[in-house]
């Protein structure tokens, strides 16, 4: 029998019984990480490698043939949709590098910009409301008359049901009717084929955004788009669906040009996606919208896929980054310089300190007046912002971390304007359901 691992563990009461490696007394996963300089693997920085072994870990990588495959497609161009820094060598910046660059600010300068996003929000920000829609096409999810095979989470199903209720009532998907309620999809002769369109799910994960859809509206063509591997997709159970053509893409949003997707030549698709973390949604934008994607091509595109309309729920704000953000010249036309940003992304992640059991916009009582001038005879690292924003109300840091997040949400959404969309920027579930809750919902003009 092969010699164990001597690595013991205090839960199980046991040594590991994983097989040892050639020449030491653990196994792979126990052994001692060398004092070498490690480094992360160029092809997936999802991974570490020792720097003496890089050369020979490059060969063998798992990542590796999925790199190589990809590069040859059609639709990779690498940083496609990245963006541009308009200074050379930009950077992006750490939640880390972040958060030094707001704690390394005076309190003037810190009470100056929480008085800027609190201007900024009440003149532009007060337009977004709530739009709690619960179609009936969504009764066989909202009532889980579904397989019981399926993933069921209430607090998931409501977002997914008002996403599509949003849709449908902004007049981008049609009801099936009796049909759609009874959860299944009338044949391609009891309808115009193309008034049905394709749909792209953009960060798709496993999928059960475009499941809750193909359940309950008569799509017949769907498009996944993820970079990461899941496992318990909604795939398998797509696939089972006759009427239903299904497609996956494993891809970085960054690098994908969709006018280049074969299967969406020629037609009319629908862009959707549900917490579309940070930057993914401005990636997603110029991904979607033709006139922007083009700009970065050696030649004009003759694609004829046409984008119909979009519905992105935005998440994760504190990811984003000014090189990515789609709509830089409206911020600093508003006065938020590069810095400011930086530090907005930031403050957004105190959007979630409070208690999200009511409504918080509006609820703080932020008064951060602070003379440029003030004199404090105390220890000065006591007035520092650091020590200012331990010692403020957890409900006032959630108020300035939504009023960030608005900002830059209404930002997306002018830009959505500015290419000839008719759009609405809506709250799709309460707060107390997700605490993300915003969502962009766009459309061709008719």
């Amino acid at each position: 029998m092969a010699a164990r691992c001597n690595f013991w563990l205090p839960k199980k009461k046991r040594f590991c019984s994983n097989v040892l490696l050639r020449d030491s007394q653990f196994c792979g996963n126990h052994t001692q990480r060398s004092d070498g300089q490690w480094v992360p693997c160029p092809i997936h920085p999802s991974h570490s490698v020792l720097e003496e072994n890089l050369q020979s870990h490059l060969k063998r990588c798992p990542f590796f043939k999925q790199a190589q495959s990809l590069s040859i497609q059609p639709f990779y161009q690498e940083g496609v949709n990245a963006g541009k820094e308009e200074e050379e060598g930009g950077q992006n910046f750490s939640s880390e590098m972040k958060r030094n660059a707001v704690h390394g600010m005076t309190l003037f300068e810190f009470s100056q910009l929480i008085n800027k996003i609190k201007s900024i929000h009440a003149s532009i920000c007060s337009d977004i409301g709530d739009s709690f829609k619960i179609p009936q096409a969504c009764d066989i999810w909202t009532n889980r008359q579904v397989d019981r095979g399926l993933p069921f989470q209430e607090k998931h199903v409501m977002q997914q049901a008002s996403i599509l209720g949003n849709l449908e009532e902004f007049g981008v998907l049609k009801s099936c009717g009796d049909d759609a309620v009874s959860g299944t999809l009338k044949s391609e002769a009891s309808g115009d084929a193309d008034d049905v369109p394709s749909v792209v799910e953009f960060g798709a994960g496993r999928g059960y955004l475009t499941q809750v859809l193909a359940d309950c509206y008569r799509i017949k063509k769907i498009l996944l788009v993820e970079r990461k591997s899941y496992k318990l997709k909604a795939d398998r159970s797509l696939r089972q669906k006759e009427s239903v053509t299904l497609e996956r893409l494993r891809i970085d949003i960054e690098d994908l040009k969709l006018n280049a997707v074969e299967s969406l030549q020629g037609v009319p698709y629908l862009a959707i996606g549900k917490h579309l973390c940070g930057p993914a949604t401005d990636m997603t934008l110029r991904c979607c919208i033709s006139k922007q994607c083009n700009q970065h091509n050696d030649a004009p595109s003759d694609s004829t896929c046409r984008l119909i309309g979009l519905a992105i729920a935005t998440c994760c704000h504190h990811l984003c980054q000014w090189k990515h953000y789609i709509n830089k010249r409206y911020m600093l036309d508003l006065g938020i310089s590069k810095d400011d940003f930086n530090a907005m992304t930031w403050l957004t992640s105190w959007a979630v300190d409070a208690d999200h059991g009511s409504d918080l916009c509006g609820t703080g009582s932020i008064d951060l007046q602070i003379r440029e001038n003030e004199h404090v005879e105390s220890d000065p690292n006591t007035y520092d912002v650091k020590n200012m924003v331990k010692n403020m109300k957890a409900v006032d840091r959630a108020v300035v971390g939504l009023m960030c997040k608005d900002i830059i949400d209404v930002g997306r959404f002018v830009w959505l304007k500015e290419h000839g969309l008719e759009c609405e920027l809506v709250k799709y579930v309460p707060s107390n359901i997700s605490p993300e809750n915003r969502l962009l919902v766009a459309r061709q003009k008719s």
